[in-house]
């Protein structure tokens, strides 16, 4: 599985500013500002007035997920906007409080310079354990937009990570707990074959070690498992070349309303290339959008399958299922194997658009199921090993780039909650 933690940004900033939204309704205080353009010299923006616009909204921050547990705290949110009344720029700076992981400062920053060209970062440091430094760039504007380029850039150190053990059948008795520090990138270039088809050339660098976790009512995992059972556990480097063909009619990339899209990957690990041993990933996934209603009821269905090949592969760079894209009834990383089939069936729901601190959202709920499992490989699949996660999501869109979700899956050992910017697929 490509497990790059592309989703990382999420336990900060996206943990808040979704809940912040639903909490609007208790009248905190906002404000709209018009200020001069000169006078905020980090703004680049094509589209912008003379005098722009900028929304100041506080927030309180509450929070929950199955790994980190009861997160609270506060953050200010700034919406810089353009002549079209879009969010141009995103500014949001604040500070939690976790049993794990004392008090968390950090600033998330989102760009939207033009319309294919955007920057998000954010950076984030605990009085223990926990860090985050994260850069991602997507650009759609170079070789006359013929050129798709995405890259993203990570350091961090996640104190709440979770390993059971392997297969579908990993008990929850089993559980332990180490931190995850991670340094690397991932870039990918995708160019365009004829109108709906598109080559995606990539290459993949994580660093990672293994040490004690943040949560200490678990063991350690390093203490349980040895790493004859565990290959990775003492730290391991994995660099990897990927080749992806993708077919997609999607309406719009980060808020689709209709269409379909399909990705089929192949993604080597070389030693030649610095990696810790030499395996494949393959990975198929196929979604489609199909609105009713001009859009106000939109049924969505995901079907994927992953399959890792190889020997002494790191246990983080096989095929995992959990957490707030996968399986939203567990935490992240829950179930380990050599491969995966998941399916994801959503309907997503138009409540109403409402305007509130000047900023028009769509208000979304999304009753959702979850169907999935890890395997040895495809053929060796057992209908008593899927899990099935019944739960639902409330939603707030402002168009067309930003996403906040609350989303909610019931599993074996209960529900779980997960807080995020962008739909979880």
């Amino acid at each position: 599985m490509l497990t790059v933690p592309n989703t990382r940004y999420f336990s900060t900033f996206s943990k808040l500013i979704v809940l912040g939204m639903l909490l609007c309704a208790s009248q905190i205080c906002g404000c709209t500002s018009y200020l001069q353009r000169d006078t905020l010299p980090i703004l680049d923006c094509e589209d912008c007035a003379e005098t722009v616009k900028v929304v100041t909204v506080p927030l309180p921050v509450i929070a929950s997920s199955p790994n980190e547990g009861i997160t609270t705290g506060a953050l200010a949110a700034f919406l810089i906007h353009d002549k079209k009344d879009e969010i141009n720029t995103l500014l949001a700076p604040q500070i939690n409080q976790n049993t794990n992981f004392g008090i968390t400062t950090s600033l998330y920053g989102a760009f939207y310079p033009a319309p294919n060209r955007n920057l998000e970062f954010n950076l984030s440091h605990s009085t223990k354990i926990n860090y985050d430094y994260e850069a991602r760039f997507k650009d759609m504007t170079l070789l006359k937009k013929k050129l798709d380029l995405n890259l993203f850039a990570f350091a961090f150190a996640d104190g709440s990570a979770r390993f059971y053990g392997f297969n579908a059948k990993s008990p929850q008795q089993e559980e332990t707990n180490y931190t995850d520090q991670e340094i690397g990138y991932n870039l990918a270039a995708g160019f365009p074959i004829g109108e709906h088809f598109q080559v995606v050339i990539g290459d993949r660098l994580r660093d990672v070690e293994i040490r004690r976790g943040a949560v200490k009512k678990l063991p350690y995992t390093g203490d349980e498992f040895t790493v004859a059972q565990v290959p990775g556990l003492k730290g391991f480097t994995a660099h990897t070349l990927r080749l992806s063909l993708i077919y997609s009619t999607l309406d719009n990339r980060d808020t689709p309303t209709r269409g379909g899209y399909a990705k089929l990957s192949v993604e080597p690990s070389f030693k030649e290339l610095g990696g810790v041993s030499e395996y494949r990933h393959y990975e198929a996934e196929f979604k489609g959008y199909i609105p009713l209603d001009n859009a106000r009821y939109i049924s969505i269905f995901r079907l994927m399958y992953n399959q890792t090949l190889g020997g002494n592969v790191p246990f983080l760079e096989q095929s995992i299922l959990g957490g707030e894209s996968s399986l939203r009834g567990y935490g992240r990383n829950r179930f380990i194997d050599n491969s995966f089939f998941l399916c994801n069936l959503e309907e997503r729901i138009r409540l109403f658009r409402w305007e509130i601190f000047n900023v028009t959202a769509d208000w979304e709920i999304a009753p959702f199921v979850d169907l999935g499992a890890v395997m040895e490989s495809l053929d060796k699949a057992n209908l008593d090993n899927f899990e099935f996660n019944p739960g639902i999501g409330f939603r707030a869109i402002v168009r067309p780039n930003i996403v906040g979700r609350v989303d909610m899956g019931i599993g074996r050992s209960g529900p779980a909650i997960f807080v995020g910017l962008g739909y979880p697929f």
